[in-house]
């Protein structure tokens, strides 16, 4: 039988975990000569390209000296951290990859700690050290020092260290002595990583995450802890309240390269795809119907946070996107409940809105993005955190909030912070800047990004990580200024923005098509205004001199997808069409507008 390794990778978001699996499977030589092969291979959707990041945690296998290596690469956000814990259960062992200038980043920390809880065997990969300004042996000492106070075993704290460049595809144990290829880190893998236990007896699988295909519906990920599957036998399956449900293996995958190929059978060790179970939820484990033996259930991270979505009613609607009613919203968000496992949807008392429960302000514009990229036109409202009865007491979800920031702007952070009632926790110099953990309340972060990097001139690094439920902690002021509403219907105009500056930033530029009730800028002031830019000049035919200045028109202010669904107020929507994403009020008009805010 052969020799099994199952290996997590884990780094920060940019650290070139992807690019290292890339030069894995280049160098395994699972490419056909001719066949097409581009960088980047496991971010196959269009978003972690573009954002370079990893959402979905996937799998891959190569054959190195006769031993079949699985990789499973795990997502480096925090925001997808219910991923994470899921996809170590499968590992036997972790590849730690580190930047040689970066060192390890506080979401590194969330996912290394989760890995040594469960006794994981780390590797740990210093890259780019190629790069200018690296300094490999002091962030080596900076990974004992985290593993350390992650509270790791000896024999962990014994970790063995590979350093290399994945882009120009070397690894070697010494950084000084750069080699041609990758193959001494395959090496370290097969000297250090346990071989993956292969224990006869009851089969158990457990189902760490799911696949989802048009065509056999849903599929089970996991591992074969013990016995072995066989394609075509009736197995049970237990469930969270201890139930047993019998089913049938309709067909058994496991994985080969970038894909899938089917087997007859699947011994204890391997990770393998199950096709045709029905019912199956994450953690359930599959083992004998007469003799269940099932495995300790997975914890799934809780959702922190919840936006209405709602179809798109404003004028404009269904001019740009395919998808614009309300059957095709539900059918859509509850198909990505299918494979999306950290996410939930509520139906409200209308039948074309929508609660969406999700992980926090990325993950949900994850879900946004990609359904506005499939031609999808729908209405979001602002995010709200999810309250909870502790004790008899109200709580809210806690975070952790780490900043790096340079030293002459780090109190202005611990300003913005705090006047969210965050807690200023570490305070430590790191190079020439300031290393700041806060705990903070979720609600505290929506809108703070924005105004760290305004004050901090963009040199801010901001993460944060759920921690758990506390009390309240008392009112957030929300934004300070109002918004600027358009009173008309129709494109603005040069010469009524120019006008107008004085009152505020604007978000549109001359000629953008717009309409009563949409947000086009932000108010000097705190209090919105209802503002004429459809207004043009009066035209004489006398010249008069000093009146005929060219407008000079300040750029408008563009904001991203996560920025503008920080932004918004309670009474505002966020319509988002294939092309564009409009800032609206609730109530289009200005008349019902005021009636409904005396009603509050």
């Amino acid at each position: 039988m052969q020799s099994i390794r199952n290996i997590a990778i884990i780094a920060h978001v940019d650290h070139g975990k992807t690019t290292l699996v890339d030069k894995i499977i280049h160098a395994s030589q699972i490419f056909r000569e001719n066949q097409e092969t581009g960088d980047l291979i496991l971010d196959n959707n269009d978003l972690e390209r573009e954002r370079g990041i990893t959402i979905l945690s996937k799998n891959v296998s190569v054959v190195y000296k006769g031993v079949k290596i699985n990789i499973i690469d795990t997502p480096g956000h925090a925001d997808f951290g219910g991923e994470v814990e899921r996809v170590l259960r499968m590992a036997d062992g972790v590849l730690l990859l580190v930047d040689a200038f970066e060192g390890a980043m506080p979401q590194t920390r969330f996912v290394l700690g989760k890995a040594l809880e469960l006794g994981l065997t780390p590797i740990v990969v210093v890259n780019k050290v190629d790069k200018e300004n690296c300094r490999p042996d002091e962030v080596h000492e900076q990974v004992f020092d985290l593993m350390f106070n992650l509270d790791a075993t000896e024999e962990q704290l014994d970790f063995h260290t590979i350093y290399g460049s994945s882009k120009q595809g070397w690894m070697s144990t010494d950084w000084q002595k750069p080699t041609d290829n990758i193959f001494p880190l395959l090496d370290k893998i097969l000297e250090v990583i346990p071989e993956a236990p292969s224990p006869d007896g009851i089969p158990q699988f457990q189902v760490t995450s799911l696949d989802y295909s048009s065509f056999v519906g849903r599929i089970a990920i996991g591992r074969v802890y013990q016995g072995k599957l066989e394609e075509g036998k009736a197995m049970g399956l237990t469930k969270a309240d201890g139930s047993v449900k019998r089913v049938r293996i309709k067909e058994l995958q496991v994985f080969e390269g970038l894909g899938r190929a089917k087997v007859t059978e699947v011994k204890a060790g391997d990770l393998c795809a199950i096709v045709g179970l029905e019912g199956f939820e994450i953690g359930d484990t599959l083992t004998d119907f007469d003799n269940p033996q099932p495995l300790k259930r997975l914890k799934i991270d809780e959702p922190t946070m919840n936006m209405l979505f709602t179809i798109n009613n404003s004028p404009g609607f269904g001019s740009e996107g395919k998808f614009v009613t309300s059957r095709h919203l539900r059918e859509r968000l509850y198909k990505e409940i299918e494979k999306n496992l950290a996410l939930k949807i509520q139906d409200t008392d209308s039948e074309d809105k929508f609660l969406v429960f999700g992980r926090g302000i990325l993950h949900l514009s994850v879900l946004i993005e990609t359904m506005r990229r499939e031609g999808y036109e729908l209405m979001v409202g602002q995010p709200q955190v999810i309250y909870k009865e502790i004790d008899g007491k109200k709580c809210e979800p806690i975070e952790t909030l780490v900043v790096d920031v340079p030293d002459n702007v780090a109190g202005k952070v611990i300003e913005l912070a705090t006047q969210r009632k965050g807690e200023l926790k570490i305070m430590e110099p790191k190079g020439d800047q300031q290393h700041l953990e806060f705990e903070i309340p979720s609600r505290g972060l929506i809108g703070l990004r924005n105004n760290v990097l305004t004050a901090t001139a963009g040199e801010a690094v901001m993460n944060h990580r759920f921690k758990e439920y506390q009390p309240m902690k008392g009112e957030i002021k929300g934004r300070a200024n109002g918004s600027l509403i358009s009173m008309e219907n129709g494109p603005g105009t040069a010469y009524s923005i120019d006008k107008l500056q004085d009152r505020g930033v604007f978000f549109v530029a001359p000629g953008e098509e717009l309409y009563t009730g949409q947000v086009i800028g932000e108010h000097s002031r705190e209090n919105d205004l209802v503002v004429n830019i459809q207004k043009g000049k009066k035209l004489t035919n006398m010249r008069a001199s000093g009146s005929d200045d060219n407008s000079k028109i300040v750029p408008p202010r563009r904001f991203s997808l996560e920025e503008a669904m920080e932004y918004i107020q309670k009474d505002e929507y966020l319509e988002i069409t294939p092309q564009s994403i409009r800032m609206r009020k609730i109530w289009l008009d200005e008349s019902t507008r005021l009636r409904m805010a005396k009603k509050d």
